[in-house]
């Protein structure tokens, strides 16, 4: 939402959006009928925004208090901490999904983003990659390519959970809410999972857990991280050329592979 929308913190107590362009003004009216939904239904805090129809149109909630959680700073949590975060993640998604489908299309909720096929991302992927990378990569993808419908079906879902949609109280350890449900859609139900591993793979193991004890479901944990390889070479492909952003994209990328047990 913030690449479409200009967010304005005021006294760290409120959050204005302003949106940028005209499909930005659908995104936060999208938004703001979401979450008035959500917000009665799932025990994870989220924002409850008010929308001005202006002229200019703009959104504002109270601020839910706390900070963006990295890698890094999960590493430096401890045991009791994680696990009281993959609980309240696991709890978010158990509620999220169980929404009937027809409900939030009626708030406006529609299909997410497909994905680019698996030749175009290597074909913009595969130039940037180190020689070692390469034969793993092309592995990886034709595994992704192949997996074919997910069994659970599509549900409504975040499909945006990473760190930097997180408030997150680094003095007590805590997570306090998720914000910016621009992205949020129908899609397929596994796919909601893999964004936790921008912040750790354990994170999302943990996560995982406690959602399958909640509902019953069983999730496949190698569709998760093909997924999640697929995206990370998904956005190298778009951004591995911008000075800026290409060498973080390519780092993800690498340390991803690199990381895989």
């Amino acid at each position: 939402m913030g690449w479409d929308s200009l967010a304005i913190d005021v006294d760290d107590r409120f959050i204005f959006k302003f949106p940028r362009h005209e499909q930005a003004k659908r995104a936060l009216r999208m938004e703001a009928a979401l979450l008035a939904l959500i917000g009665d239904r799932v025990s994870m805090s989220v924002p409850r925004p008010g929308l001005e129809p202006g002229p200019p149109l703009f959104s504002f909630h109270e601020k839910i208090p706390g900070e963006h959680l990295l890698a890094r700073d999960y590493a430096r949590l401890e045991e009791g901490a994680k696990e009281s975060l993959a609980r309240a993640m696991g709890r978010f998604y158990a509620e999220l999904h169980d929404l009937p489908v027809e409900l939030m299309e009626g708030a406006g909720a529609g299909p997410i983003e497909a994905w680019m096929e698996a030749d175009a991302i290597l074909d913009g992927a595969m130039p940037l990659l180190p020689a070692s990378q390469r034969e793993k990569v092309q592995q990886a993808m034709a595994r992704w390519a192949g997996l074919g419908e997910d069994p659970h079906g599509d549900i409504y879902g975040f499909f945006d959970g990473h760190g930097w949609n997180m408030a997150f109280d680094h003095r007590r350890g805590r997570l306090n809410g998720l914000y910016d449900f621009a992205d949020s859609g129908i899609g397929p139900l596994q796919q909601d999972f893999i964004y936790s591993n921008w912040i750790s793979r354990d994170l999302t193991e943990r996560i995982i857990l406690h959602y399958e004890a909640l509902t019953g479901r069983r999730i496949d944990r190698e569709r998760v991280a093909l997924q999640t390889a697929a995206l990370r070479l998904t956005e190298l492909a778009c951004n591995g050329r911008d000075p800026v952003l290409g060498p973080q994209m390519l780092s993800h990328v690498v340390q991803w592979f690199d990381d895989q047990r």
